[in-house]
C-alpha cells in the first residue's frame, strides 16, 4: 500500500489540479480550474484549502493557473514555481496581484524542505517559460508528477525513478491526431519536443524504468485526440510486453470527474476526516 492519498480533481487542457496528501502534510499541484471547483473538490475529499501546505504550479499555462487569480485571494497558503513560470503567470493572469501571494521561487533541479517532506523540481520540454515536473518525498517514499513534456528526457528519467505513485500525461494517440481535425501547425506543436507526450511514449517510459511504480494516473487526456480506453489498453499493453510480470495500478483521469487512489478510498472508509 502505497502512503501517498493521491485525488486528481480535474486533468486535461480544460484545466488541471491534483491533490496528493502524505503524513507530512497535503500540497496541491496546478490551479488550473476555478477557484471555487478547488474549494469544492477538496471539500468532497474531507479537505480545505486553508489547510494546505503549499501549492506548486508547472508552467503558466491557463489550463494550469486559470484559478489561481482568485485563490490568491481567498488563501493565504505558500505558492512555488520557477521565476520563469512567475514570469509567464502575470502574462497569463494580468490582473493577478502578486502581493496577495505568499510566493516562492523553486528552479528546476532544486529541492525544498516542507515540514517532513521533501519536494524536488526537474525542468520537462514545453512551450513554456521555465516547466517543472515535481517529486515529492515523505518517509523515504516518492511521488511523481510530469505532464506537458513533449519528449522524455535522460535527466526526467532519472528524476523520476523509485518513484511509488505517478502522475504522467498520456495526451494523445498520434494516429488519430493526424487523421484528426487539428490544423497541421498545432499537430506539428502537439507532436514536438516542446508538445505533449503520447500513449506510446508514456509506456515506454514506465516500462523503461528500473522499479515500476506500484500506481499510475494516466493525465491530461485529449478530448480530440485520444480516448481513455485507447489511453489505457495501449500504455498497458507496452508494460506487459517490456515487463511480463510486472504490476501497475492505473487510473485514468478526468476533465468532469475526480479520480481517487484506493488508499483515499480506505481512508474515507475509516472516517479519517472527520
Amino acid at each position: 500500500m502505497s502512503c501517498f492519498q493521491v485525488a486528481v480533481l480535474a486533468s486535461g487542457s480544460g484545466g488541471n489540479a491534483t491533490v496528493m496528501r502524505c503524513e507530512a502534510g497535503t500540497v496541491l499541484v496546478d490551479a488550473g480550474i476555478s477557484c471555487r471547483r478547488i474549494t469544492r473538490g477538496m471539500q468532497q475529499l474531507g479537505l480545505r484549502p486553508e489547510t494546505l501546505a503549499a501549492v506548486f504550479i508547472t508552467h503558466e499555462h491557463i489550463d494550469h493557473v486559470k484559478g489561481l487569480e482568485t485563490f490568491v485571494k481567498n488563501y493565504r497558503v505558500p505558492i512555488y514555481a520557477s521565476a520563469g513560470t512567475w514570469k509567464g503567470i502575470k502574462q497569463t493572469l494580468p490582473r493577478i496581484d502578486l502581493r496577495l501571494c505568499s510566493r516562492n521561487i523553486l528552479a528546476p533541479q532544486t529541492e525544498i524542505a516542507l515540514g517532513g517532506m521533501q519536494v524536488r523540481s526537474f525542468a520537462v520540454s514545453h512551450d513554456a517559460l521555465e516547466p517543472s515536473g515535481y517529486v515529492f518525498r515523505c518517509r523515504g517514499h516518492a511521488f511523481g508528477y510530469v505532464t506537458d513534456t513533449g519528449f522524455v528526457s535522460d535527466l526526467v528519467k532519472r528524476e523520476l525513478e523509485g518513484t511509488e505513485v505517478l502522475v504522467l500525461e498520456s495526451n494523445h494517440d498520434p494516429v488519430l491526431l493526424k487523421n484528426g481535425r487539428y490544423p497541421l501547425p498545432l499537430q506539428k506543436r502537439i507532436l514536438g519536443t516542446r508538445g505533449h507526450l503520447a500513449n506510446e511514449t508514456a509506456g515506454r517510459l514506465l516500462s523503461g524504468m528500473e522499479t515500476l511504480p506500484q500506481q499510475v494516473f494516466l493525465a491530461h487526456l485529449s478530448r480530440e485526440n485520444n480516448t481513455p480506453e485507447l489511453a489505457l489498453s495501449t500504455v498497458r499493453g507496452i508494460v506487459q510486453q517490456q515487463r511480463p510480470g510486472g504490476k501497475i495500478q492505473f487510473y485514468v483521469t478526468s476533465q468532469e470527474e475526480v479520480v481517487k487512489n484506493k488508499e483515499w478510498e480506505d481512508y474515507h472508509e475509516q472516517n479519517i476526516f472527520e
